[in-house]
């Protein structure tokens, strides 16, 4: 039976395994990273030497305006310090920090971007009533350039961890995502639940060094777990049917079933391993978090979020644009 490119696969287990969670970091594979290094210095104005020369009023006079110069140049667009929510609100401009991996932001020509990180941020900043200013960093310092004050919001598909809450505060989850299985068709026709994998009769696949990687031996301990050294090879192995099953991030499983509709089947109905992604802020504003909150209980009670999360997770219709 074949599908629509825009179709969701059909196939359903019973996943018995989808109440694992753990705490997944998302690794890009073979993305374009534009690392941004901010242009304001951190260094703090040198102090007045009251001592240096000069009557004690003309020092004075030189201490305000020193003083005001400061905070003139906080207050110019782009600066880079934490901002409270008000502070963001009088600015007008919201600077949002994303790191390029498919389909959550998507870089289509120098200063353009698209994808489901930036309609997020598009209709954040709408509500707010300001105007949006998108950052590119790479991963592992999207979370210091928030510390830094270089932006004031983190939409990066970043996932709720302990470890990262010492450093930020995170709202409610806005998205879901985690590890899953793509199948081949037609080596898995007898299977009708995840646990039959659990057999030496089958193969899964495996990126060499991933999450996916890792936990295989533990969801399928008695299953032979292949290793390959890229999503490209992977994925050929399920499609040639040198393995019967795929265990990779989403939403990787999801977009061979829909280009691969007659071979891949992705049939699981939830994540065998979840992660839930909220937004990022910098501690000490609760107002900040408070809005967040109250926006993404919004934008789920009218549909919006799952609809727009559905259009890049769930079809390739984007790639249409």
């Amino acid at each position: 039976m074949t599908r629509t490119s825009g179709e969701r696969p059909s196939r359903q287990w019973k996943d018995g395994a989808s109440n694992h969670e753990y705490l997944w970091n998302r690794v890009s594979s073979n993305v374009p990273i534009l690392e941004l290094d901010s242009h304001y210095s951190n260094k703090p104005p040198k102090p007045l030497d009251l001592n240096a020369g000069g009557t004690h009023s003309e020092s004075m006079s030189a201490s305000r305006t020193r003083l005001l110069l400061v905070l003139f140049s906080l207050a110019l667009p782009g600066s880079s310090f934490a901002r409270t929510l008000q502070q963001v609100l009088n600015n007008g401009t919201l600077r949002v920090g994303v790191v390029l991996v498919t389909p959550w932001a998507i870089r289509q020509a120098p200063g353009e971007f698209t994808g489901f990180e930036i309609d997020v941020s598009k209709a954040l900043a709408s509500d707010m009533g300001v105007e949006i200013d998108i950052r590119v960093y790479a991963e592992e310092r999207i979370i210091s350039a928030l510390e830094a004050g270089e932006i004031d919001l983190i939409a990066a598909g970043l996932s709720i961890t302990p470890a990262r809450a010492l450093h930020v505060n995170f709202s409610q989850p806005y998205a879901m995502t985690g590890i899953t299985l793509a199948t081949n068709r037609d080596t898995t026709i007898l299977v009708s639940s995840v646990e039959d994998f659990d057999d030496a009769e089958y193969r899964i696949a495996t990126v060499a060094g991933s999450v996916a990687a890792e936990q295989a031996a533990r969801i399928f301990p008695r299953a032979e777990i292949l290793e390959f050294s890229d999503v490209e090879q992977a994925s050929a192995a399920l499609l040639d049917a040198h393995a019967d099953a795929y265990l990779e991030d989403e939403p990787i499983p999801t977009f061979l079933a829909l280009e691969n509709p007659a071979v891949i089947d992705a049939p699981l109905s939830a994540p065998l391993l979840q992660a839930r992604a909220g937004f990022a802020v910098n501690k000490g504003d609760a107002d900040f978090l408070a809005f967040l909150n109250a926006w993404i209980t919004a934008r789920e009670s009218d549909t919006w979020l799952p609809t727009i999360h559905d259009y890049w997770f769930q079809t390739l219709r984007w790639r249409e644009q």
